[in-house]
């Protein structure tokens, strides 16, 4: 499979999966799929970052020795998915210890800065309570961070606070 191809033939959750699924076969191709998501190109970056979120939820590791440049490209990105897609990712899997302190900084301020949307905030949440428990004392800024934007928040945030909160209550600072 050529993934740039793919990537530009469809843009669907069949496409996104066929990809993911071609390249959890293929781990070579990975590769590939990288250097469409870190891409100037708005459409491809954006199409990228589907099937790469897919393969981060199953085989996140795989996506370790690319997270300092993606940690990078979100800083600027193309497009929106990119910063969505690469969060969801960090929340499901093993930071390097070196990439803890980058990552928290990163995901806090997606958390309370009014600009990024609820997905964003809602995997940055996730993403910096699984840091929390690697340093506790963390945990009361976290915590107030969280239930500062409780008020005029979305349902979907609301959800994953509470989920968060008694995480984050269980960790002792």
């Amino acid at each position: 499979m050529d993934i740039k191809e793919a990537l530009e033939i469809e843009h669907s959750n069949a496409q996104a999966t066929k990809i993911a699924t071609y390249i959890e076969n293929h781990p070579h191709k990975l590769e590939e799929l990288m250097k469409c998501f870190f891409s100037s190109e708005y459409r491809l970056c954006q199409r990228a970052a589907w099937p790469l979120s897919k393969i981060g939820a199953k085989m996140g590791n795989f996506l370790i020795p690319y997270l300092p440049k993606m940690l990078e490209h979100i800083k600027t990105p193309v497009h929106d998915a990119v910063i969505r897609n690469t969060v969801r990712i960090l929340q499901n899997i093993n930071i390097p210890e070196e990439l803890l302190g980058p990552v928290y900084e990163l995901c806090f301020e997606h958390l309370v800065s009014p600009r990024f949307p609820v997905a964003v905030k809602v995997f940055s949440m996730t993403t910096l309570t699984n840091i929390a428990h690697h340093f506790p004392d963390l945990v009361p800024e976290l915590i107030i961070a969280i239930e500062d934007n409780l008020p005029h928040s979305s349902a979907g945030y609301k959800s994953r606070a509470k989920k968060e909160l008694k995480r984050l209550h269980k960790i002792t600072p």
